[in-house]
């Protein structure tokens, strides 16, 4: 139990950061004199260091053991975010950016290829639970010290000085990561038949049936997830006038869907399945984006919020719980990390696409992209469900 705790942890630690920047880029913008599209430039960089880190995870995780990688991670982190909170100008911004998108990817990646291979539906529900629990404190916590006078910079420090503590306890609890990769050993899995038949490499894993649309879920979720965390709060102020400081807060009701969700669905999922799941959040999430669209009270952007968040929950836990059975006789490891890589591009791509997308025509346009790539997501997992089967008769 002690040790399934720190895994909560690490996953409270993951979500911490990911809210920030959106949450408090309507203000950072101004003080930088930066343009608001410049908010994805950092994404980006963010997110090309937690590509490469997940592309390389296995082979980091497989020399240094999950306990160190996790530990030097949240480090990284936790040093970005200070710098974060000193930087003086934007040229700052992007140089601390790098080490905060390489201490994520690695152990995202490692950490849910573990719980997916060891732990059942319900656990990987309730971790990414416990990672919009961390998303979702960021933003309350800029709404909270903006209002109260203090400036975004006293938001970046508070996470960097929570996940330092994360880092001391992580550190301290090392010789029980040891003892438990040690002597961990899945009971329904057989490593040496597994690995006579797996495919070999990284990219092995594209060749399973179906693999296309795995990855295009994976990338339609997450260029739906990181837009509405990163523009969201600009919405809401741009397009329902509503003042930055309290948009902040509003914001944070999105993560606060997912976190709900997320713990609804660790319960759920002891009645439904996996695929169950995820067509449930498809539909929750094109509802949620229908009210935002639809001319009705501003009061009902914090339903459509809570809703999409809602909706998220259940898909991308349940995807990533899903990995041994969508792609069969293959790696675990590799397919894993294609996946986290691919979700990692949607979330490096699009929301610098979409930003300069809103900015140069309207950010009216945000619900609407929204609604396609919810219809996207809808299909690509309903194909996915159906030549995955294929790969489980193989396997």
């Amino acid at each position: 139990m002690i040790f399934l705790a720190l895994i909560y942890l690490a996953f409270i630690s993951l979500g911490l950061p990911d809210s920030l920047l959106g949450s408090s880029w309507p203000i950072m913008s101004v003080e930088f004199g930066s343009p608001v599209e410049s908010a994805g430039i950092i994404s980006m960089i963010i997110s090309m260091g937690t590509i490469v880190s997940s592309l390389l995870a296995h082979r980091v995780i497989k020399r240094f053991g999950t306990g160190k990688v996790t530990v030097v991670s949240v480090a990284m982190t936790a040093f970005a975010l200070l710098g974060f909170s000193l930087s003086g100008s934007f040229m700052w911004l992007p140089i601390f950016a790098i080490p905060l998108g390489l201490g994520a990817g690695a152990v995202d990646s490692g950490l849910n290829e573990f719980v997916a291979e060891h732990y059942e539906a319900k656990h990987m529900n309730w971790l990414h639970s416990f990672w919009g629990l961390g998303a979702m404190l960021g933003p309350i916590l800029i709404s909270a010290l903006t209002q109260l006078g203090h400036n975004w910079r006293s938001g970046y420090l508070s996470v960097s000085v929570i996940q330092f503590v994360l880092v001391a306890l992580l550190l301290f609890s090392l010789p029980m990561w040891k003892k438990y990769e040690k002597n961990s050993v899945n009971p329904n899995h057989d490593d040496s038949k597994h690995h006579k038949k797996q495919g070999k490499g990284l990219f092995a894993p594209l060749r399973a049936k179906g693999a296309i649309f795995a990855m295009l879920a994976f990338f339609l979720y997450t260029s739906v997830e990181t837009s509405v965390a990163l523009w969201g709060t600009s919405y809401l102020v741009r397009i329902k006038s509503i003042q930055p400081e309290i948009a902040a807060g509003w914001g944070s009701l999105f993560f606060l869907g997912i976190t709900i969700g997320r713990m609804l669905s660790g319960f759920v999922s002891m009645k439904l399945n996996n695929e169950q799941l995820i067509r449930l959040g498809c539909i929750l999430l094109l509802v949620g984006v229908v009210v935002l669209i639809l001319p009705l009270p501003v009061i009902f952007s914090l339903v459509a919020f809570i809703l999409i968040g809602l909706g998220l929950a259940p898909i991308f836990p349940s995807l990533l719980h899903q990995t041994p059975v969508y792609f069969g006789k293959y790696d675990p490891q590799a397919s894993m990390g294609l996946q986290m890589a691919f979700a990692y591009t949607g979330t490096t791509l699009m929301p610098l696409i979409f930003g300069k997308l809103f900015s140069f025509v309207s950010f009216t346009l945000m619900p609407y992209v929204l609604l396609v790539f919810g219809i996207g997501l809808l299909i690509s997992t309903v194909l996915l469900s159906i030549k995955a089967k294929d790969n489980a008769s193989e396997a």
